[in-house]
């Protein structure tokens, strides 16, 4: 087995992480930097980007050809890892969510005109998107089987009539990606439809408060009143919607994974320090072996979730699912993420306590990543039923042909 990142890859990662040193966290420790939902401002974003873009640091996920750099899953593990030492960094290099996903499955699953007209402003940095699925129940959560927002055929249309929430972004965004029922056959119930925020017959409701920061748009509760969308843009076929949930979901739940580590790498290292520096009863909190051990508890999980992860990322470049992989990661990575941020918080006392460092932000951003994009209890079923149906087999480890 061979465990070295490909030469390209590398260098990204070093890229980035330069980049980052160099212009971003300049950005994160200023406070003037930041917006009213404690993410990065519009100006100084403005100016990130511009200068991402010079170095050639732009929308990772996203075929050269359509204006990003076409980079491999197993790149994009090393380069997201990188571009989340920053609180604002995938979002400076246009590979934060919801973007991020929804730029990957739009390259891979939409016509070249929907191509053009969809995908080029969010590449370009021109517009956001959102991808609105997750209904208030009794609707379609992790479950897309229950999803009751519906689309009729009217006039040679599709005319839709339903609600959603917690649509991260969609306060900002452009672009959208709908998912809504057109019949109720269990395979071939769903479609995905693209609308832009001009269209009449849908609104925000509200932008629901969270406990956490947010991301640019917030997460946000929509109605859809007699919404009319046209063939042209359907995404697949008017059946595909699960399909392209599917596309959607699976690499996104892991590109959530990469940017966690990133963040949990980051408070490792924002309480290493800190215990290097901070003396008690004589003897330096390094030295203590309950500081210790808690740092080593993180180190350990990270690494373990660096793995799972690029294991996951190596399947999706050989063609594969990835299914049980991705589950994998996602909740180890995810409790990770909530280790380390918590172990930053209690290292540094009162310190991490307050503002004067990003880990009380990554503290209450970190609860969030057991819930998105799947709750842990899910990925755990995912996982059971694999062990229930390959035995033994579940612990495989492939071979060459």
């Amino acid at each position: 087995m061979d465990f070295t990142l490909p030469p390209e890859a590398e260098r990204f990662r070093r890229l980035v992480r330069d980049f980052i040193e160099a212009e971003i966290l300049p950005l994160e420790a200023d406070r003037s930097s930041w917006d009213a939902h404690e993410n990065i401002a519009a100006a100084p974003l403005a100016l990130a980007r511009a200068k991402a873009k010079a170095a050639g640091l732009w929308a990772p996920q996203v075929p050269r050809e359509r204006g990003g750099m076409g980079l491999t899953m197993v790149a994009q593990a090393a380069f997201y890892e990188e571009a989340n030492r920053s609180i604002f960094g995938p979002v400076c290099l246009n590979c934060a969510a919801p973007d991020d996903g929804n730029m990957r499955v739009l390259s891979q699953a939409a016509t070249p005109r929907q191509q053009d007209r969809w995908l080029d402003p969010v590449v370009s940095g021109e517009v956001r998107s959102a991808f609105a699925m997750t209904e208030p129940a009794p609707g379609g959560g992790s479950d897309p089987a229950m999803i009751r927002t519906r689309a009729e055929r009217r006039g040679g249309r599709w005319v839709v009539h339903g609600r959603k929430w917690f649509i991260t972004g969609a306060a900002e965004a452009a672009h959208f990606i709908l998912i809504a029922r057109v019949s109720d056959d269990p395979r071939k119930g769903l479609g995905a439809f693209l609308f832009h925020r001009d269209q009449p017959g849908w609104r925000v409701v509200r932008r629901i408060p969270i406990m956490g920061p947010e991301e640019h748009g917030g997460h946000c509760e929509l109605a859809f009143d007699g919404l009319e969308i046209a063939d042209d843009d359907v995404l697949l076929g008017p059946g595909d919607g699960l399909r392209l949930t599917q596309m959607r979901l699976g690499p996104a739940r892991l590109t959530h994974c990469m940017r966690w580590l990133g963040l949990a790498k980051r408070c490792l290292e924002i309480a290493a320090e800190y215990a290097e520096a901070r003396t008690g009863f004589g003897v330096r909190l390094a030295e203590r072996e309950t500081v210790q051990v808690a740092i080593g508890r993180c180190a350990a999980a990270i690494e373990v979730g660096r793995l799972l992860v690029m294991k996951a990322a190596w399947k999706l470049d050989a063609g594969e699912f990835a299914r049980k992989e991705i589950s994998l990661a996602k909740n180890h990575v995810a409790d990770t993420l909530h280790l380390c941020a918590d172990t930053a918080v209690q290292v540094n006392g009162a310190r991490g306590y307050s503002k004067d460092t990003v880990a009380e932000w990554i503290y209450r951003y970190a609860r969030q990543a057991r819930l998105v994009d799947g709750a842990s209890e899910v990925h755990a079923m995912v996982l059971a039923g694999c062990h229930r149906r390959e035995g033994n087999g579940f612990w495989s480890w492939g071979h060459a042909a």
